[in-house]
Protein backbone atom coordinates (compact mmCIF):
# COMPACT_ATOMS: atom_id res chain seq x y z
CA UNK A 1 0.00 0.00 0.00
CA UNK A 2 1.29 3.39 -1.00
CA UNK A 3 1.12 6.01 1.41
CA UNK A 4 -1.62 8.24 -0.70
CA UNK A 5 -3.41 5.89 -1.46
CA UNK A 6 -2.81 5.46 -4.93
CA UNK A 7 -1.47 1.98 -5.41
CA UNK A 8 -2.86 -1.37 -4.53
CA UNK A 9 -2.13 -4.60 -5.78
CA UNK A 10 -3.14 -8.29 -5.30
CA UNK A 11 -2.27 -9.13 -1.31
CA UNK A 12 -1.74 -13.12 -1.06
CA UNK A 13 -2.39 -12.81 2.47
CA UNK A 14 -5.92 -13.57 4.57
CA UNK A 15 -7.44 -10.60 2.49
CA UNK A 16 -6.75 -12.09 -0.87
CA UNK A 17 -10.48 -11.28 -2.19
CA UNK A 18 -10.97 -8.02 -0.95
CA UNK A 19 -7.80 -7.17 -2.38
CA UNK A 20 -8.12 -8.44 -5.58
CA UNK A 21 -11.45 -6.71 -6.33
CA UNK A 22 -10.21 -3.08 -4.70
CA UNK A 23 -7.22 -3.52 -6.78
CA UNK A 24 -9.29 -4.32 -9.87
CA UNK A 25 -12.13 -1.35 -8.66
CA UNK A 26 -8.91 0.81 -8.57
CA UNK A 27 -7.86 -0.19 -11.64
CA UNK A 28 -10.27 0.97 -13.87
CA UNK A 29 -9.65 4.81 -12.35
CA UNK A 30 -12.14 4.88 -9.56
CA UNK A 31 -11.50 6.26 -5.97
CA UNK A 32 -13.29 4.11 -3.87
CA UNK A 33 -15.10 5.53 -0.43
CA UNK A 34 -16.02 4.53 2.57
CA UNK A 35 -19.51 2.95 0.83
CA UNK A 36 -17.58 1.24 -1.38
CA UNK A 37 -15.30 -0.11 0.88
CA UNK A 38 -17.85 -1.70 2.77
CA UNK A 39 -19.61 -3.79 -0.05
CA UNK A 40 -16.05 -4.91 -1.47
CA UNK A 41 -15.68 -6.05 2.47
CA UNK A 42 -18.82 -7.81 2.34
CA UNK A 43 -18.61 -9.07 -0.90
CA UNK A 44 -15.19 -10.97 0.13
CA UNK A 45 -16.71 -12.07 3.48
CA UNK A 46 -20.14 -14.31 2.00
CA UNK A 47 -17.92 -15.95 0.18
CA UNK A 48 -15.29 -17.13 1.84
CA UNK A 49 -17.69 -17.50 5.16
CA UNK A 50 -19.54 -19.94 2.72
CA UNK A 51 -16.95 -21.91 1.57
CA UNK A 52 -15.76 -22.45 5.13
CA UNK A 53 -18.55 -23.49 7.27
CA UNK A 54 -18.72 -27.16 6.85
CA UNK A 55 -14.89 -26.83 9.15
CA UNK A 56 -16.38 -24.14 11.16
CA UNK A 57 -19.79 -26.69 12.33
CA UNK A 58 -17.22 -29.14 12.94
CA UNK A 59 -15.52 -27.22 15.23
CA UNK A 60 -17.38 -25.41 17.06
CA UNK A 61 -19.12 -29.14 17.88
CA UNK A 62 -15.88 -30.50 18.99
CA UNK A 63 -15.30 -27.63 21.21
CA UNK A 64 -18.33 -27.75 22.76
CA UNK A 65 -18.39 -31.54 22.90
CA UNK A 66 -16.94 -31.62 26.54
CA UNK A 67 -19.85 -29.23 28.37
CA UNK A 68 -22.25 -31.74 27.08
CA UNK A 69 -23.85 -34.44 29.20
CA UNK A 70 -22.00 -37.53 28.08
CA UNK A 71 -24.87 -39.57 26.49
CA UNK A 72 -25.40 -36.30 24.67
CA UNK A 73 -21.35 -36.03 23.62
CA UNK A 74 -20.62 -36.66 19.56
CA UNK A 75 -17.38 -37.67 20.44
CA UNK A 76 -15.85 -36.95 16.83
CA UNK A 77 -12.19 -38.37 16.46
CA UNK A 78 -10.77 -35.86 14.37
CA UNK A 79 -12.29 -33.11 11.85
CA UNK A 80 -12.64 -35.91 8.74
CA UNK A 81 -14.83 -38.00 11.14
CA UNK A 82 -16.90 -35.23 12.42
CA UNK A 83 -17.47 -34.03 8.62
CA UNK A 84 -18.58 -37.93 7.34
CA UNK A 85 -20.24 -38.69 10.22
CA UNK A 86 -22.54 -35.31 9.92
CA UNK A 87 -23.15 -36.35 6.39
CA UNK A 88 -23.74 -39.70 7.47
CA UNK A 89 -26.49 -39.12 10.22
CA UNK A 90 -27.67 -35.89 9.37
CA UNK A 91 -27.51 -35.20 5.61
CA UNK A 92 -25.02 -33.36 3.78
CA UNK A 93 -27.30 -29.69 4.42
CA UNK A 94 -26.31 -29.92 7.51
CA UNK A 95 -22.92 -29.23 7.12
CA UNK A 96 -24.23 -25.86 6.27
CA UNK A 97 -25.97 -25.46 9.52
CA UNK A 98 -26.09 -21.90 10.55
CA UNK A 99 -24.62 -20.95 7.13
CA UNK A 100 -26.54 -17.94 7.09
CA UNK A 101 -25.54 -16.34 10.51
CA UNK A 102 -22.14 -17.50 9.23
CA UNK A 103 -21.73 -15.40 6.23
CA UNK A 104 -23.72 -12.83 8.84
CA UNK A 105 -20.97 -12.84 10.74
CA UNK A 106 -18.19 -12.50 8.08
CA UNK A 107 -19.87 -9.49 5.95
CA UNK A 108 -20.08 -8.16 9.29
CA UNK A 109 -16.66 -8.36 10.48
CA UNK A 110 -14.92 -7.61 7.05
CA UNK A 111 -16.88 -4.97 6.21
CA UNK A 112 -16.37 -3.56 9.63
CA UNK A 113 -12.69 -4.66 9.40
CA UNK A 114 -11.32 -4.41 6.05
CA UNK A 115 -13.48 -1.05 5.58
CA UNK A 116 -12.58 0.80 9.00
CA UNK A 117 -9.05 0.07 8.71
CA UNK A 118 -8.69 1.58 5.06
CA UNK A 119 -10.49 4.55 6.12
CA UNK A 120 -9.02 5.47 9.39
CA UNK A 121 -5.64 4.69 7.63
CA UNK A 122 -6.42 7.77 5.26
CA UNK A 123 -7.38 9.80 7.63
CA UNK A 124 -4.28 9.49 9.60
CA UNK A 125 -2.17 10.27 6.97
CA UNK A 126 -0.52 13.56 7.84
CA UNK A 127 -1.50 13.32 11.43
CA UNK A 128 0.39 9.93 12.35
CA UNK A 129 3.70 8.82 10.91
CA UNK A 130 3.98 6.84 8.38
CA UNK A 131 4.93 3.32 9.12
CA UNK A 132 4.09 0.96 11.49
CA UNK A 133 2.76 3.73 13.83
CA UNK A 134 0.46 4.70 11.24
CA UNK A 135 -0.78 1.15 10.78
CA UNK A 136 -1.34 0.82 14.71
CA UNK A 137 -3.86 3.37 15.14
CA UNK A 138 -5.67 2.58 12.28
CA UNK A 139 -5.42 -1.45 12.87
CA UNK A 140 -6.81 -0.52 16.58
CA UNK A 141 -9.92 1.50 15.31
CA UNK A 142 -10.64 -1.25 12.81
CA UNK A 143 -10.94 -4.21 15.88
CA UNK A 144 -13.02 -2.09 18.52
CA UNK A 145 -15.41 -0.81 15.63
CA UNK A 146 -15.23 -4.88 14.17
CA UNK A 147 -15.86 -6.12 18.08
CA UNK A 148 -19.04 -4.29 19.08
CA UNK A 149 -20.59 -4.95 15.34
CA UNK A 150 -19.62 -8.15 14.85
CA UNK A 151 -20.37 -10.02 18.82
CA UNK A 152 -24.29 -10.29 18.60
CA UNK A 153 -23.95 -12.41 14.93
CA UNK A 154 -21.10 -14.58 16.33
CA UNK A 155 -22.73 -14.91 19.37
CA UNK A 156 -25.65 -15.84 17.56
CA UNK A 157 -23.76 -18.28 14.97
CA UNK A 158 -22.35 -19.84 17.58
CA UNK A 159 -25.65 -20.72 19.92
CA UNK A 160 -27.17 -22.46 16.58
CA UNK A 161 -24.48 -24.29 15.16
CA UNK A 162 -24.49 -25.88 18.47
CA UNK A 163 -27.84 -26.03 19.26
CA UNK A 164 -29.34 -29.62 19.63
CA UNK A 165 -31.01 -31.31 16.70
CA UNK A 166 -34.22 -30.59 15.72
CA UNK A 167 -34.44 -27.23 17.31
CA UNK A 168 -34.33 -24.12 14.49
CA UNK A 169 -32.76 -21.38 14.28
CA UNK A 170 -35.31 -19.21 14.66
CA UNK A 171 -36.09 -21.02 18.29
CA UNK A 172 -32.09 -20.61 18.94
CA UNK A 173 -32.17 -16.83 18.45
CA UNK A 174 -35.56 -16.48 20.81
CA UNK A 175 -34.68 -18.57 23.54
CA UNK A 176 -31.48 -16.41 23.59
CA UNK A 177 -33.46 -12.55 23.79
CA UNK A 178 -35.91 -13.95 26.01
CA UNK A 179 -33.96 -15.37 28.78
CA UNK A 180 -30.87 -13.63 28.37
CA UNK A 181 -31.81 -10.35 26.94
CA UNK A 182 -30.26 -8.08 24.36
CA UNK A 183 -27.43 -7.28 26.02
CA UNK A 184 -26.22 -10.75 26.51
CA UNK A 185 -25.11 -10.64 22.37
CA UNK A 186 -22.36 -8.47 23.67
CA UNK A 187 -21.37 -10.92 27.06
CA UNK A 188 -17.65 -11.17 27.40
CA UNK A 189 -16.89 -7.45 25.15
CA UNK A 190 -13.28 -6.80 27.02
CA UNK A 191 -12.06 -11.02 26.38
CA UNK A 192 -13.67 -11.10 22.79
CA UNK A 193 -12.19 -7.53 22.20
CA UNK A 194 -8.38 -8.55 24.00
CA UNK A 195 -8.66 -11.18 21.36
CA UNK A 196 -9.97 -9.30 18.33
CA UNK A 197 -7.80 -6.21 19.09
CA UNK A 198 -4.13 -7.49 18.85
CA UNK A 199 -5.25 -10.01 16.28
CA UNK A 200 -6.51 -7.26 13.92
CA UNK A 201 -3.08 -5.07 14.84
CA UNK A 202 -0.73 -7.86 13.94
CA UNK A 203 -3.10 -8.93 10.61
CA UNK A 204 -2.37 -5.47 9.30
CA UNK A 205 0.92 -4.71 10.53
CA UNK A 206 2.12 -8.27 8.78
CA UNK A 207 0.26 -7.16 5.85
CA UNK A 208 1.38 -3.72 5.41
CA UNK A 209 5.11 -5.36 5.40
CA UNK A 210 4.44 -7.86 3.17
CA UNK A 211 3.09 -5.19 0.67
CA UNK A 212 6.06 -2.97 1.43
CA UNK A 213 8.25 -5.88 0.48
CA UNK A 214 6.37 -7.03 -2.10
CA UNK A 215 6.95 -3.21 -3.96
CA UNK A 216 10.68 -3.33 -3.19
CA UNK A 217 10.81 -6.74 -5.39
CA UNK A 218 8.96 -5.07 -8.39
Amino acid sequence: LSTDDTEYFPSFDLWDLYNNILYIYRKNGAAPGFGTKTLLGVAAGSVGAFVGTPAEVALIRMTADGRLPVEQRRNYKNVADALIRIVREEGVLKLWRGATPTVGRAMVVNAAQLSTYSQAREMFVGYVPDGITLHFCASMVSGLITTIASMPVDIIKTRIQNAAKGQSQLGVVTSLLKNEGVLSLWKGFLPYYARLGPHTVLTFIFLEQFNAAYFRMT
